[in-house]
Formats: C-alpha cells, structure tokens, sequence
C-alpha cells in the first residue's frame, strides 16, 4: 500500500496500528522524512499480509486515523506484458506515452529502461505494462499502438499472448 498522512509526530503510529488491529502482518515500512521538506504530507509505503476479506476494514480504519489510502499494489495489477519501443523517444515525449496508459486507471507502466546512442539517433526502451485484466492489456497495448504510429516509434511485440 501506498499511504499519505499529515507529517505531524504520531502519524505513522497512527498508520500502522489499524493492520495489527485485523489481524494483519507487517512485512516492510519504507518512509524518509525528507527534514527540510516544505510539505505537509508524508508518503510510506507497506509491504503487508492482510487476512482474507479484511481489506475493507482495513480501509476504513485508516480513514478513520486520517490517513489517505493512495494505491493498494500487487492484487490490482496481475497481468504483465513487457515491449521494445524504438525511435525518438525522448524528442516525442515519453512521458506523455506512459501517461495516456497509467490515466486508464486499469493499467500502467511499472517499467521503463532507456537507451539512448546520441541526441539525433533513435533511442529505445523496454517498457512494462501491469494491468487488472487480460482484456485491459489489450486495451493499454491498442493505446500504445496508436501512440507509437502518430509519433512515428517501432514497437516490437512479444510473441506470446498477453
């Protein structure tokens, strides 16, 4: 889980207690409190084992210690397809690429290793796609197809099924 929380001393307490109350188990808390941070909000993230149809209490107890639930990870995203896009990667905007798959809401990329020879050569990229359901696997590489035809960008597809 990815959380949000005031950065105000007790917070993180305040974060943890509820897993131990349903009976969960903590794996891994990473946080750095960044000291000369202008924010307000602290960002941790737990690694956790959660009992069987406990996560909605779970949820709702941390709502209730004002802790904001951003992104619930490894159950949501359980299909993986990994790609080679070739081109001008850079010059065509990557991160526009990567953001009209992760606003799907159903699917995002978890991955992305760059390579770039020289500033007028092709560059490329191997990207990994995660997403909730086969059909929006499909969905996201359709997405990521018509990207890479506007912007002029090979993409090399596995040869095995999604």
């Amino acid at each position: 889980m990815k959380l949000e929380m005031k950065d105000q001393p007790g917070q993180l307490v305040a974060a943890l207690q509820p897993i131990s109350a349903v009976g969960g188990n903590i794996i891994a808390v990473i946080h750095q409190r960044e000291p000369h941070a202008a924010t307000e909000v602290l960002d941790v993230q737990i690694v956790l084992e959660l009992p069987e149809g406990r996560l909605e209490k779970l949820l709702a107890l941390l709502r209730q210690q004002g802790v904001k639930v951003v992104r619930i990870g490894e159950e949501r995203l359980l299909y993986e397809c990994t790609l080679i896009m070739i081109g001008h990667l850079m010059h065509t905007d990557i991160s526009d690429t990567v953001d009209q798959i992760d606003t799907t809401g159903s699917a995002e990329v978890t991955e992305l290793s760059l390579v770039m020879p020289a500033i007028d050569s092709p560059s490329s990229a191997r990207i990994t796609i995660r997403s909730t359901t086969r059909t929006e696997m499909e969905r996201a590489i359709r997405i990521l197809r018509r990207v890479a035809e506007q912007k002029n960008i090979l993409i090399i597809e596995p040869l095995e099924s999604v």
